[in-house]
């Protein structure tokens, strides 16, 4: 059983988050706080940019590496927020501030969880933590900046509120952007090419293609129209150019480039994607780190929102404390018991996998 001042410590530093601003590219207030209070408990971490991590004391680079990841940056607070979004206040079992449920709660028992092993001689696989920034807007100086300083990983424990079920699989992220073509001309005469009629036509196609295979977790690939504009000003010239935003949800049964060209293949306009960065994830029901969830009595499911999860080159699962739908919500808040068992979920599924008590 892990020692209650794990718990105590994990909350402490909890609080002290809550109470540092880290927005997104800011989170250097915290990245101190998390190197000190690593170093207070005999850790030697690392820092790159805002990005925190640690080795466990006997790491071994002949064996594989356990990664634990979750983020310190928080978005801006919710305009509804009725409290201090800084202010770490406990009522009611429940601890609010920015950032408690997304992901600090995570964050901290991955953190005590870490602590936990940290001494422990004779581990089967290592275990690295990691702190990473710019979660939030999946910015490139935030975990991918760090996978090469850190050791091979052969999978990962990513820290994000599901309730601490496991979510086995993950949406990948492609945004595409969309530009039809056309020609100018005078709206009272019977010339010109309409290219907003023509980008019409390609966003009905968007509106209503679905791809032919669905995954059993993440369910149907979701593309959705979310901006267009064309260059005009004035009322009375046909666009010769209209341009066009495509948000796509992708699954783990399609690669990025795949159904980029399925895409291409359906529609007239020119199509561009933003980048092939944030792709699906998933891990086979097989892994020990899902048979060791199961052993828990965890649901399993598949989630749509996108994390760090996206950018780790390794199979992973998603699991934390807290509760997706509290994030990003005004009087963000966490429960406490929820941090306890976040803590024991994360020993426990260490404690399978790694075959110790």
């Amino acid at each position: 059983m892990w020692n209650q001042q794990r718990y105590q410590d994990a909350v402490r530093l909890l609080k002290d988050l809550i109470a540092t601003p880290s927005f997104s590219r800011e989170e250097d207030g915290t990245a101190v706080l998390l190197m000190r209070f690593l170093e207070e408990h005999g850790v030697k971490p690392d820092r790159h940019l805002n990005n925190v991590w640690a080795v466990n004391r006997h790491f071994d680079p002949a064996k594989p590496s356990i990664l634990l990841n979750s983020h310190h940056d928080t978005v801006k607070p919710n305009p509804q927020y009725t409290r201090d979004p800084f202010a770490p206040i406990v009522e009611d079992g429940k601890l609010f501030g920015l950032g408690s449920n997304d992901a600090g709660g995570c964050l901290v028992s991955l953190i005590a969880a870490f602590l936990h092993f940290y001494d422990r001689e004779g581990l089967p696989y290592n275990i690295v933590l990691a702190a990473s920034a710019e979660e939030e807007i999946s910015g490139v100086n935030g975990i991918e900046s760090i996978l090469e300083q850190l050791p091979a990983i052969d999978f990962a424990i990513v820290g994000e509120p599901t309730k601490t079920d496991l979510a086995v699989a993950e949406k990948g992220l492609m945004v595409l952007d969309c530009v039809a073509h056309g020609k100018a001309g005078h709206a009272a005469r019977d010339e010109g090419e309409n290219a907003l009629y023509k980008a019409m036509d390609d966003i009905s196609w968007f509106r209503n293609f679905r791809f032919p295979k669905v995954s059993d977790t993440l369910g149907p690939v979701k593309m959705s129209v979310t901006v267009i504009q064309t260059s005009n000003k004035a009322h009375n010239v046909v666009p010769a150019e209209c341009s066009f935003v495509v948000d796509v949800r992708a699954t783990d049964q399609y690669t990025l480039e795949e159904m980029l060209e399925i895409i291409r293949a359906n529609v007239r306009c020119d199509v561009t994607p933003r980048s092939m960065r944030m792709r699906p994830s998933f891990i086979p029901v097989e892994h020990p780190l899902v048979q060791a969830g199961i052993g828990l009595g965890k649901q399993l499911y598949g989630s749509p929102t996108t994390s760090d999860q996206a950018l780790i080159p390794a199979t992973s699962v998603k699991v934390g404390p807290g509760d997706s739908a509290r994030s990003h919500t005004a009087d963000e808040f966490i429960y406490l018991d929820e941090i306890s068992q976040g803590i024991d979920t994360y020993i426990r599924l260490l404690s399978v996998v790694n075959g110790v008590n």
